[in-house]
């Protein structure tokens, strides 16, 4: 029975990638499965798959590096796949030692913006240059490449073009999808926004589209429903400052829940908005929560990106916008509620697209056969 251990650094173990798609797929397939986190402390058994994980994200890079490399020496795996560059970096030794293949797995812009926002110019400018430098080092350690989104191919599909990849988006086991398609009532609408409550993330473009749909559509009864929280100190008192502001009667605030339950979270909505920033790094990443939002029959409305464009066509079941155009998305939400019959064609149409396109049967047995011939 071959071995494969899954590193991450700043992914818990229970990640929805990781663990509830890649590594239970691989288990089923008859492989011994262990996953090492460094973003929260377990340890044991967890559905079959061995999960090593500890709290130590704050810690230095050394301290993470050496911590991968016990568990990679303790477990002796036959393949490892990494999530981040020092994760691939930490392998470096035992691969080159035990003569096995490395995956990384691509799923975060990097560097990305958050990486360098505590950094003035001009030293933002050189952080970004050594982080971008760490990526590439990463990238020739790695001897396969597992990338979530074409726009995420840059730079290492670019500089090592020879090298083994595969294409594998975030798609969603119909398992965890609990499906509510909606009868749009015309008298009144609840709107769902799930995530960061920050302003990078668009919830005050959210808040602007509400304000400016409860002005055109004063008759209307508008229900919010709002799932996470905000994780830093300044997007809180952002986003307290929008409630004082708008003041809006109907809300309903509740934590982020586990995966298994995320889709039942926002099961009473009507329309499922991301209305995050237009940035370089944005329009090279797709907002992932698109598939689950079309698996439960949700019509959307989305930021215009790049990375969403290329992926599909929303039109089938929702709009891109401009995120500051909150007077355009209202008029989007207003004829949904004018015309019933365009916001039940798209409901219905976003989940037979996900049906026969964007689910997780579609592209497992390509992700498990690239992961066989990556095991020498």
């Amino acid at each position: 029975m071959s071995k494969i251990l899954f590193l991450t650094s700043s992914h818990r173990f229970d990640d929805d990638r990781i663990f509830f798609h890649q590594a239970k797929e691989l288990l089923k397939q008859g492989f011994s499965i262990k996953i090492c986190s460094l973003s929260a402390e377990f340890s044991g058994e967890k559905e079959g798959i061995q999960i090593e994980s500890f709290s130590i994200l704050e810690t230095s890079i050394q301290n993470k590096i050496q911590t991968f490399k016990k568990v990679i020496n303790s477990f002796d795996p036959d393949l490892i796949i990494c999530s981040e560059p020092i994760a691939v970096i930490a392998t470096k030794d035992f691969a080159k030692r035990k003569n096995i293949h490395v995956v990384y797995d691509i799923t975060e812009w990097y560097p990305s913006m958050r990486m360098v926002e505590r950094f003035s110019f001009p030293m933002n400018l050189v952080h970004a240059v050594k982080f971008f430098l760490v990526q590439l080092y990463a990238g020739f350690l790695s001897s396969h490449y597992i990338f979530g989104e074409e726009t995420k191919k840059f730079p290492l599909a670019y500089f090592f073009p020879f090298k083994k990849k595969l294409i594998s988006p975030y798609y969603p086991d119909d398992v965890y999808i609990h499906q509510n398609i909606k009868k749009l009532d015309p008298n009144k609408i609840t709107l769902c926004y799930t995530g960061q409550f920050s302003e990078e993330k668009g919830i005050g473009n959210f808040f602007e589209v509400i304000d400016s749909l409860s002005e055109k559509k004063t008759e209307l009864e508008i229900s919010i429903l709002l799932v996470g929280g905000a994780r830093k100190e300044k997007d809180e008192q952002y986003f307290q400052k929008l409630l004082s502001k708008y003041q809006f009667p109907n809300i309903t605030i509740t934590k982020s829940t586990s995966f298994e339950s995320f889709t039942s979270s926002y099961a009473d909505a009507d329309i499922c908005f991301d209305l995050r920033s237009l940035n370089f790094e944005n329009h090279h990443c797709l907002p992932i929560k698109i598939f689950y939002y079309i698996a439960s029959g949700k019509p959307v409305i989305y930021t215009d990106l790049k990375a969403t464009r290329i992926h599909m066509d929303v039109s089938k079941f929702g709009h891109l916008v401009d995120p500051k155009d909150a007077n355009a998305i209202s008029d989007y939400i207003i004829k949904y509620i004018e015309n019933p019959e365009i916001y039940s064609t798209h409901a219905h149409q976003a989940r037979v697209e996900y049906e026969k396109r964007y689910n997780w049967n579609a592209i497992k047995n390509d992700f498990v056969d690239f992961i066989k011939k990556a095991i020498k």
